[in-house]
């Protein structure tokens, strides 16, 4: 019953919505590394969130390499690097840059949680409304395209 319910309460968010949050906070940890005195650990963590949005097979994807379902895994192993990079004491990276990344990884498991990662399913249109919204539009298409070649004669 609890996992029903979960399931029904996330995916509401657009998988588009997801891919430019990914994108936002990747070029904002990018940015972040590049004001930093240590700039290795929110550079290549921006990198990488950047690289992961744009392989993704979604609308901004740039690529479109990696499968929505592979990418919804992907996302995962980055929130735990993030976390991992921004825990470890050991790695030369500032504090400002250590909070970056960790509120980044609560934000992408936020956004991860609630994303709709399946495909939408193209519409049909069905029935009469449908068959006549699409006479109409070419009805009017072939009004105006007569209308311009008059106009030009």
């Amino acid at each position: 019953m609890m996992a029903a319910m979960g399931r029904a309460a996330r995916g509401w968010r657009p998988f588009w919505l997801h891919q430019v949050v990914e994108y936002g906070l990747g070029l904002a940890l990018v940015a972040q590394g590049v004001q930093s005195p240590t700039p290795t650990w929110p550079a290549l963590a921006g990198g990488l969130l950047v690289l992961n949005a744009a392989l993704v097979d979604g609308p901004l994807g740039a690529f479109r390499a990696v499968s929505r379902q592979l990418h919804r895994w992907l996302d995962v192993v980055v929130i735990a690097l993030l976390a991992l990079v921004a825990a470890l004491p050991f790695l030369d990276t500032d504090n400002t840059s250590r909070l970056l990344m960790a509120g980044v990884a609560v934000i992408l498991a936020v956004m991860w949680w609630t994303t709709k990662f399946d495909k939408p399913v193209a519409r049909r249109r069905e029935g009469r409304a449908g068959d006549a919204a699409g006479t109409a539009g070419r009805l009017v298409g072939s009004a105006v395209r007569t209308a311009r070649q008059r106009r030009g004669s």
